[in-house]
């Protein structure tokens, strides 16, 4: 478990390398016309953070809170946590007059372009292997192993939690009377930062891809256990299992777990950018596919806000499709 005194104090060490990132309210009848009676919502606009995405605040965490060794540092991503590290690697000097670290960075082939290019660019030292999570990890922990460097675990390390705890932080700060939390679900790193902020005070609740439901399949077997890994969020929510790190604050503070299918993720993804012009890539999408779908259903009166959780992704995916 991390506590919030702990989240308080990574929060102090990685706010001068983030962004404080905004918070809008939507009406969400507006991205549906046929939506009568959608809640208005309060959406934390994480898209927006450093690098695109919230992992920026558990690499940061990291390479903030850990003694980086000279081979520097190892990661295993679908994407946005490649980004993130890459990204953060870069910006932190590792002492001296010399400025960032070393850094490299295993993706599986199913991946998004948008993302690999992107980890290229911030000139990460980029590996393509397997074809799914599982497969790019098992090679970061190889290459750690005979390297020296450190690994930067996607979820399931301590430092990352408490990095992804400091958005749940800010949003209740700029959220008042904030009653739920609607979190995207891959690995568990953002919902059990989150959950370990909020402890409680609001209701947290997970929203997973019916094609990678890692959540809801250790919820049933009362362990961490293997899920599918399919769908159009693939390379940002589909690790195969939830972390070992992360399933007890899930137990403690989560309170549900929401299946929402590919279209509805997909639909949920244009009505944002169609409707109020807020640019999500397909992971980053499911919390509001579970509004407008009625997976989710808001109480009356309910204060409801959604994690918009990161937009690395090739702008064609925002346009309408034809026909």
């Amino acid at each position: 478990m991390i506590s919030r005194d702990e989240i308080r104090r990574t929060y102090d060490t990685i706010r001068p390398w983030i962004r404080r990132t905004p918070v809008v309210q939507v009406d969400l009848s507006e991205l549906d016309p046929a939506g009568t009676g959608l809640p208005v919502a309060t959406l934390k606009l994480e898209q927006l953070q450093c690098a695109g995405s919230f992992k920026a605040r558990g690499a940061f965490a990291n390479l903030l809170l850990r003694d980086v060794p000279p081979a520097g540092v190892v990661a295993a991503s679908g994407g946005n946590h490649g980004v993130a590290v890459a990204y953060a690697a870069s910006r932190v000097g590792s002492g001296g007059e010399q400025s960032g670290v070393p850094a490299r960075i295993f993706v599986p082939t199913v991946s998004a372009p948008a993302k690999v290019a992107r980890i290229r660019q911030l000139g990460a030292d980029l590996v393509v292997t397997g074809e799914r999570y599982g497969d790019a990890l098992a090679a970061a922990q190889d290459w750690a192993e005979s390297s020296g460097a450190m690994s930067v675990h996607a979820f399931d390390q301590r430092e990352t939690l408490l990095g992804q705890g400091t958005l749940g932080l800010e949003l209740a700060g700029q959220a008042d009377q904030l009653d739920t939390v609607l979190v995207p679900v891959g690995g568990g790193g953002l919902i059990g930062g989150i959950a370990a902020w909020f402890a409680g005070r609001a209701r947290v609740i997970g929203v997973e891809p019916d094609g990678a439901p890692t959540l809801t399949r250790a919820r049933a077997e009362g362990r961490p256990a293997d899920a599918p890994a399919e769908g159009v969020a693939a390379d940002a929510l589909a690790p195969r299992r939830i972390g070992e790190l992360v399933f007890p604050i899930t137990q403690a503070y989560v309170e549900d777990v929401v299946l929402v299918d590919d279209a509805s993720i997909l639909a949920a993804q244009r009505a944002l950018w169609q409707a109020a012009r807020i640019a999500a890539e397909p992971a980053a999408s499911v919390g509001i596919a579970a509004l407008l779908t009625g997976a989710y259903k808001p109480a009356p009166g309910e204060h409801v806000a959604v994690v918009i959780s990161g937009a690395n992704m090739a702008p064609a995916q925002l346009e309408p499709r034809a026909g």
